[in-house]
């Protein structure tokens, strides 16, 4: 048989069959709101200053201008991203699915999809809070600290830190070995080898004192931080910080999770099976499709409806 044939009977969708789904959804979205695109990338906003066009509710988006300000008026950082004002963003997608419930001052609805996939919800004035550092945890003094999503908090039971993923390919790797400083060897029983630990920060000793390095992880000739630095780096942001780490994602990326059932394989299965078992009940994971069909039976609004169709979660808006 040929590749090209094998590659017909692959069980497993791909990624690329998926992200066209939602650059031609974005692409639409932006048309019918009369947004100025790029004109050879059409999910794509003309300038990074039309980032405001990609947020669904403009109150969301001022809401957004406006705690981005009073951050940076108290010394913290509100990190907008590069492509916020691309289609595909999961910023953007963060704040559409969950600014109306912020600036409407109440999670409630969120709290109950939550509730429903077995997520722990803190209690008592729950705040729901954007862009969290904390440049203390891994004592990262200069440079670009860990960023969480958004972080959950209230003020009985543990706080909720959330990564969005919406197309991306894979969580984040370490810029010093994408930079070719690196050779990606695996310094778990010497620390001194790795740079980042050279600076001072605590990414090693703190893998070791969750126990990360006992089995698999500190055995291996590679670095699980060349590739998987982002998602090592804020579960442990969440356990230092008390609380417990959360992914959202969109069941139709195939990176993350893929194959009937759908944690047959992809980066959280495998991931998963590398942090200590008395790790694992504090991460959690939640989909896009989950929050949806639980937003659907308790909020009626016009912006949910356009949640969907930005993002395709209904096959017949294409």
């Amino acid at each position: 048989m040929s590749s090209r044939r094998n590659a017909q009977s692959w069980p497993y969708p791909r990624h690329r069959d998926y992200e066209a789904l939602l650059r031609e959804s974005n692409a639409r979205w932006f048309y019918e709101h009369g947004h100025r695109v790029n004109p050879k990338i059409p999910y794509l906003l003309a300038t990074w200053e039309d980032w405001t066009k990609n947020i669904i509710l403009p109150e969301v988006a001022e809401y957004i201008k406006a705690e981005q300000g009073r951050r940076v008026e108290q010394g913290r950082g509100f990190p907008l991203h590069k492509y916020l004002h691309h289609g595909l963003s999961s910023q953007a997608m963060l704040f559409n699915l969950t600014g109306p419930l912020v600036i409407k001052m109440d999670l409630t609805p969120l709290q109950s999809a939550f509730q429903a996939t077995g997520i722990p919800w803190p209690t008592g004035g729950t705040t729901l809070d954007y862009e969290l550092e904390d440049r203390g945890i891994f004592s990262e003094d200069s440079g670009q600290p860990t960023s969480i999503d958004c972080a959950i908090r209230g003020t009985n039971g543990r706080p909720l830190f959330v990564e969005a993923k919406l197309v991306e390919r894979e969580f984040g790797g370490c810029s010093v070995f994408d930079g070719g400083d690196c050779d990606g060897r695996n310094p778990a029983r010497e620390f001194g080898k790795c740079y980042l630990h050279h600076l001072g920060r605590k990414y090693w000793t703190l893998m070791e004192k969750y126990g990360f390095l006992d089995g698999a992880l500190g055995e291996s000739p590679i670095c699980p931080l060349a590739m998987y630095y982002q998602f090592f780096r804020e579960v442990i942001f969440a356990l230092e910080a008390g609380g417990e780490f959360v992914l959202l994602f969109d069941e139709r990326n195939p990176s993350f999770y893929a194959g009937k059932p759908l944690t047959e394989r992809g980066l959280m299965p495998f991931l998963l099976s590398l942090v200590p078992q008395t790790i694992k009940p504090h991460i959690h994971v939640i989909s896009i499709q989950q929050v949806d069909a639980t937003f659907r039976t308790l909020i009626q609004a016009a912006w949910l409806q356009d949640f969907e169709k930005k993002y395709a979660l209904n096959m017949e808006d294409i």
